[in-house]
């Protein structure tokens, strides 16, 4: 009895180790930390937190209890209808936004245009929506993309791309890859081949658009003229230093990542692999992890006090030593991808403008002032 229990005691520290050994040197990936670069030059700024800040923190508060108040099997639909509700409680529509909205097939994979007026139907903006892979869709992120296409004078595309868990995280993927070869040579108007065309996408959405624009790169592709992710996640093995030192100040993440972050990092970087069915460290899950030689400008932002800061750091600092021409801008005070509130909050509204400069100047279009981002009054910028 005794021999038998120490076999399989013997065998399960067998099981352990190799799983330990798999996570250490299959999943893990190589270490970044060469890439944190220098912290900002002097501290964030202070007080800028007005009544709309607290005005979207209470309904983000308000949803997250809502979620949890769902039964369990219920809080995916219960999330992804509140999300797509926004904070009037209905999906705006283009009479709201004052654009007008088109509905699409990019390629096979449902979408809609965005067209603010002016908008040029051949300055094209593909754009990726958030959501954790599991939920968000063109109709969640009206208000930014409608935002996007008036202060850029771009037609966005936003595409329906297929979600997890009911679909693979590789069919979203292949979502994205599809709309992109479709935008080259489509747009509102028609069938029409592109002046200019962009990527662009928030949290989840900005880790496709990373991913995006090395795989347009490798197939030969028409090269996007820029990109943009908002605070995007870059790194799928959540190896950040960020996802610990800024939990206490990131309303939005913290909750979501902490069963996660809790676990032993084996364990996490296991269920991360088969969550996915692809190794975390895989660039086509975590774009810090690929060649970033012969990229785009990209133009990455990010909140000073949010979980993916680092995130956004490493990615840019490493496409700066491969050559890419990339910048972050760092914002203070803000949560994860606040640029969603754009129709209610004025650190969106003002980010937006830069994102507007950056793509005319990219497009090689002077709308207003045509003024490089890091020259813009506003937040502080590394």
């Amino acid at each position: 009895m005794v021999g038998w229990i120490a076999g399989i005691l013997l065998a399960g520290a067998a099981v352990l180790l190799l799983g330990w050994l798999v996570a250490r040197f299959y999943l893990e990936g190589p270490d970044l930390s060469n890439f944190d670069g220098p912290v900002e030059d002097r501290p964030p700024q202070a007080g800028r937190r007005g009544p709309e800040y607290v005005e979207v923190l209470r309904f983000m508060e308000q949803t997250s209890e809502a979620v949890l108040a769902a039964p369990r099997r219920k809080r995916l639909a219960t999330a992804r209808r509140l999300l797509d509700a926004g904070m009037t409680g209905a999906t705006p529509t283009a009479e709201d936004l004052g654009v007008r909205i088109v509905a699409a097939d990019a390629g096979g994979v449902q979408a809609e245009w965005i067209i603010a007026p002016g908008a040029d139907p051949g300055r094209r903006l593909l754009y990726l929506h958030g959501g954790s892979f599991v939920m968000g869709s063109p109709r969640s992120h009206r208000g930014l993309t409608a935002a996007l296409s008036g202060a850029a004078g771009v037609s966005v595309l936003a595409i329906d791309y297929r979600l997890m868990p009911e679909c693979s995280r590789r069919a979203g993927i292949a979502d994205c890859r599809a709309a992109y070869r479709w935008i080259l040579s489509n747009g509102p108007e028609g069938a029409a081949a592109a002046s200019s065309v962009f990527v662009a996408g928030d949290s989840a959405g900005g880790n496709l658009a990373l991913m995006l624009i090395a795989w347009a790169r490798d197939e030969g592709l028409r090269q996007a003229d820029a990109a943009l992710a908002i605070s995007p996640v870059t790194d799928m093995t959540l190896s950040s230093p960020s996802l610990l030192r800024n939990r206490p100040s990131d309303p939005m993440l913290r909750r979501a990542l902490q069963p996660l972050l809790r676990l032993p990092r084996p364990l996490m970087l296991w269920l991360l692999w088969i969550g996915s069915r692809v190794n975390p460290h895989s660039p086509l899950l975590s774009p810090v992890f690929g060649d970033l030689g012969g990229l785009p400008p990209i133009l990455i932002h990010a909140s000073q006090t949010e979980m993916m800061l680092d995130d956004a750091r490493r990615y840019v600092n490493k496409a700066r030593a491969a050559g890419s021409p990339a910048r972050l801008e760092t914002w203070p005070d803000m949560f994860h991808a606040w640029h969603v509130f754009a129709q209610v909050l004025p650190e969106a509204k003002e980010a937006i403008g830069c994102i507007g400069r950056f793509l005319a100047e990219c497009g090689r279009l002077p709308l207003g002032l045509s003024v490089h981002p890091q020259d813009a009054p506003g937040p502080k910028r590394q």
